[in-house]
């Protein structure tokens, strides 16, 4: 069972590369982060008044699924993060299950308005 950092981040840009509203996923290790965008082609974010790191934080606790929201990083107002950092002994199966929730956590969200 491979447990590094390959399989996190293929098991990501599988599920999100196309995703019209991820401008980029970027990191290293277990450590990620998700940029979310109002466009995908401009990378223009959304609407800082819609707080959608803290809409996709409630649709992933409420799916079982933690993960570290930020607002603001872009310019200290517009931009939206979504950080994760499973645990090192992570299996590859608890890895896809990490990124299946924030992919519905993420849709949920999105959903909102």
């Amino acid at each position: 069972m491979k447990r590094d950092a390959s399989v996190l981040k293929a098991l990501l840009a599988d599920k999100f590369k196309n995703h019209p509203h991820v401008g980029d996923i970027r990191g290293r290790g277990f450590f990620w982060g998700i940029e979310l965008v109002q466009d995908r082609a401009s990378k223009a974010p959304f609407d800082p008044a819609r707080r959608l790191h803290a809409k996709v934080k409630a649709a992933a606790f409420a799916r079982g699924l933690l993960v570290y929201p930020m607002g603001g990083t872009v310019d200290g107002c517009y931009g939206d993060h979504i950080l994760l950092a499973p645990p090192f002994i992570a299996s590859q199966d608890e890895l896809a299950q990490i990124v299946s929730r924030l992919a519905e956590a993420l849709d949920a969200a999105l959903a909102q308005g």
